[in-house]
């Protein structure tokens, strides 16, 4: 989840956390009543991933979030995209100095020299991991938390103490093992909310049933046989 959220037009529910757009659709707060911002929330936050392409963008695009809004990230992914080779990181693990001077030069993302060469170098060891696991989504999925060791309901107050858990330090810790960087557990835990690992959309937002839906109806990726 996203800091620094910008406000919204729609007034919180100071108890549940919750807010009725001018769609009339009612919401976790952080979205506001920004359409892209929305859009994101009710379509992709939470959703279940599987897909190795994606799986490396929301993480890369994570870490780039560090220190500034989510806001700013997403309304910045098409510059991404464009600029990391659609986040293909078979591409991406190529890219060398002239990359980066080109990524430097670029005001579509954030040029922030560390995180450019952070993405190339998680580029590089997510090969590693997949040729390890056949998949960096049978990778990351063996990290689920148990059903056991999720709180019984996501309100709002306990929705804000969801900075990091157990398993998105465990999680931090191996990738940095790995080699990766700008993975943090805190950045850790928002990249598990946003690939749907997690399901934290509040009590009484009306995705929380759907994207519950979608995720016990979701096989579950495993390490193939040999990797």
């Amino acid at each position: 989840m996203a800091d620094n959220k910008p406000a919204a037009k729609a007034e919180r529910d100071p108890e549940t956390g919750l807010i009725t757009g001018s769609d009339g659709k009612t919401r976790c707060w952080w979205p506001g009543d920004l359409e892209d911002y929305q859009r994101y929330h009710d379509t992709e936050w939470g959703w279940p991933v599987d897909d190795d392409r994606r799986l490396f963008e929301k993480i890369c695009l994570e870490g780039f979030q560090s220190g500034l809004s989510w806001l700013t990230i997403l309304r910045k992914r098409e510059g991404f995209r464009a600029a990391f080779a659609n986040f293909e990181f078979e591409q991406v693990a190529k890219f060398t100095e002239a990359d980066v001077e080109r990524c430097l030069a670029d005001a579509s993302i954030v040029r922030h020299r560390k995180k450019i060469e952070s993405t190339i170098n998680n580029a590089r060891r997510a090969l590693e991991l997949r040729d390890e696991f056949g998949s960096l989504a049978a990778y990351f999925w063996a990290y689920e938390p148990k059903p056991e060791n999720r709180p019984e309901k996501i309100d709002f107050a306990t929705a804000r103490t969801l900075g990091k858990t157990a398993e998105s330090t465990a999680l931090s810790k191996d990738l940095k093992k790995r080699g990766w960087s700008f993975v943090g557990p805190t950045t850790v835990y928002a990249f598990m909310q946003s690939m749907g690992m997690v399901n934290d959309h509040l009590e009484g937002c009306f995705c929380r049933e759907e994207v519950e839906a979608a995720r016990a109806a979701f096989k579950r990726p495993r390490k193939k046989s040999g990797s």
